[in-house]
This record gives structure tokens, sequence and C-alpha cells, in this order.
């Protein structure tokens, strides 16, 4: 009987080494497929949830695959960066053996993308700075209104227009100026600006947007989508 337990428990090794090493190739794989079916410019991060993991290769069907992809992955401007979760990828182990992928049809997809302050102050212009507050954003910048400079120092909420994020100057104060409150206000509306999010992969849509730290976080999702139809 102990032998028996021995042979039992080294076969169960086994069959977890076997597993995550079935993983790891899986997920270079994964990443070969996302890239040319998503569309995406380099391959990205790709971690494949779920244990055991042989079970969802022999089925053609990914529970959960987690993908962390760059600028340069996503073929987008510097500061961009993303995170997807796809839910039920379906892609059968014989079609990824002989090359004959044509689609990647997923069940569900949820995603966000972050765009860096850096980003969002370069669209802005000049001297902009673009920083967290609270739930909105703070944005200080020298105008030019009516022939004089002025350093102002504002608050605003970012929301979602379509794919537009738009941000819009609820107050605003010269800094160290002592200007009419008719000039300070003629100055914020220069503040105003909207930045069309770049397209993501994998047929996400927005749908919401939280200013973060490390910049502006917009959610996104897609249901019954087809990478690569």
């Amino acid at each position: 009987m102990r032998k028996l337990l021995v042979v039992l428990l080294v076969l169960a090794v086994l069959l977890v080494v076997a597993d995550r090493v079935a993983v790891l190739v899986a997920e270079d794989q994964v990443a070969g497929q996302l890239v040319e079916q998503g569309g995406l410019a380099g391959e990205p991060e790709v971690d494949i949830a779920g244990f055991p993991f042989l079970t969802q290769v022999i089925g053609g069907r990914y529970d959960e695959v987690r993908v962390q992809a760059t600028a340069e992955e996503l073929g987008q401007p510097a500061g961009t960066t993303a995170d997807v979760t796809l839910h039920g990828v379906h892609l059968p182990l014989s079609d990824v053996v002989s090359g004959s992928v044509q689609e990647v049809p997923v069940e569900r997809v949820d995603g966000a993308a972050t765009l860096s302050y850096e980003l969002l102050s370069q669209q802005l212009g000049g001297d902009s700075v673009l920083q967290r507050s609270g739930d909105g954003l703070q944005i200080t910048r020298t105008v030019d209104v009516l022939g004089t400079a002025v350093p102002l120092s504002a608050t605003g909420t970012v929301t979602l227009d379509g794919r537009d994020l738009v941000v819009d100057v609820d107050d605003a104060t010269a800094a160290g100026v002592d200007l009419p409150a008719f000039v300070v206000g003629r100055a914020a509306d220069l503040l105003d600006f909207r930045y069309t999010v770049p397209e993501l992969p994998f047929g996400l849509v927005l749908t919401g947007v939280d200013p973060r730290d490390d910049g502006v976080r917009v959610r996104a999702e897609a249901t019954d989508t087809v990478l690569g139809g």
C-alpha cells in the first residue's frame, strides 16, 4: 500500500509539473495569436489562469486569459498601457498546432487603459501640468489673455463622450496675479479640452473613466467578440 501511495504521489507531482509546463508553452502560443488575430503591434505579457490547465488545452477553451500591454505593443502613443482579461477564449489545440487559426472567438472581455498625465499634458500643450485632484484633475498652465500671460491653476471633471476623454474646468484661479474675474473665467475656458482615446484591441468599447495617481484610467468591455473575424 505504501509503494502504491508513493507511485500515486509521484504521478501527481509529474502531472502538476506537466500542467505548469503546458501553461508556459500555451501562454507563448496564445500571445502570438493575440498579436496576429487581435491586431497588436507586439507580443504582450500573457497569463492564463485556471487549474488544471491541460483540460483547457484539450477542450480548446481557456477560462481566463490576462493580458498586459505597453504602448509599444498596442501600437499607441507613449504613456498608454492596457490591462485586459479575456473570458472564454476559444482556441482549438489542433488549429494552433497546424497553424490554421483564422479567428478566435471570445465570450467576454474586460479591460482598462491608462493614459499617463504626461501624455495628456502634451495634448493640452504649452507648459501644462495635469495631476489627480480627488475625483477630478488639477491643471496648471500659463495662458495668454488679452496680451497678458496668466498663470492658472484649475480643477476640472473628466468624463467620456463616445471615444473622447473630456475635461471641463469647474474652477480656476490666477496664481499670484490680481486679475478681474471675467479675465480668469476667459482664461479657464482655454483649459477645457478633449482627447480621443486610441482605439483599443479586442473590440473593446469604453464604458467609464477614473482619475488615478498614475494617469486617467478608462474602463472598457466587449461581449461575444471575434478576434481576426
